[in-house]
């Protein structure tokens, strides 16, 4: 074993250049976590717009050029305010249809460019496109979470129950969520939605169990169909 001894100026110069690399370290390590929970995307409506009137037709075509404006106005709006315009125009411009009416299959997951161009979705596609809108407008991804439900249909008795999808807008981590949802226009605090009961929820950042603070899987990697969506979105303009 060979022992190499330090004079007081080297030891000086080792220490300096450690600490030097620890905070470089830590920089990077707080810019990449800063960078997954702030994560935004961004909308080219030029190529959205495009995409639409190509595929569907001129009339889906002006609906995402109201979008389009829509997110201009509401650029230095408050979230409240987002949130209520955003579930708004989503509830006026497109019509309820299902799955196996719309696609001949029992569960697709529509892209907004494909939800505006049919202005036909079901409760899924309504959820998707608000979370996208509501992220391209700057609010935290953090804050945002596609839930999926069980819904009661049938009256406050019935034990009657359906697969149903909403967003919901988190305040804060330990805030009970707004709901957006497509079957309501008005948005409520989950407190109020006793029809609904959370099976999971989910966004880009990962996949929670009820009353999870921490995502338990990758959302990309067990939903199929929400990495397949994603993908759809890159070609209407869409990014994260």
């Amino acid at each position: 074993m060979h022992l190499v001894l330090l004079y007081p100026y080297q030891h000086y110069e080792v220490v300096a250049k450690m600490r030097t690399a620890l905070l470089v370290l830590i920089l990077i390590t707080t810019m990449t976590v800063t960078r997954w929970v702030f994560a935004q995307i961004s909308i080219d409506f030029s190529q959205f717009v495009q995409y639409v009137e190509t595929n569907f037709g001129p009339m889906p075509a002006r609906t995402a050029n109201q979008w389009q404006q829509l997110n201009s106005q509401l650029q230095n709006a408050s979230t409240e305010e987002k949130i209520s315009k955003i579930n708004g125009f989503f509830a006026e411009n497109i019509t309820y249809k299902t799955d196996e009416t719309l696609w001949q299959q029992k569960d697709y997951w529509s892209s907004p460019g494909q939800l505006i161009g049919k202005s036909q979705g079901d409760c899924e596609d309504y959820a998707i496109a608000k979370y996208v809108a509501l992220l391209n407008l700057g609010v935290s991804e953090d804050k945002l979470r596609l839930i999926y439900v069980k819904a009661r249909i049938g009256g406050a008795r019935s034990r009657i129950t359906q697969a149903h999808m909403v967003l919901g807008y988190y305040a804060t981590p330990n805030a009970q969520p707004l709901i957006l949802d497509s079957l309501i226009s008005e948005v409520l605090p989950a407190a109020q939605r006793t029809d609904l009961t959370p099976v999971f929820s989910f966004n880009s950042q990962g996949l929670w169990q009820p009353g999870a603070r921490q995502p338990v899987a990758s959302s990309t990697a067990r939903l199929s169909r929400w990495r397949d969506v994603i993908e759809r979105m890159k070609n209407e303009g869409i990014r994260w």
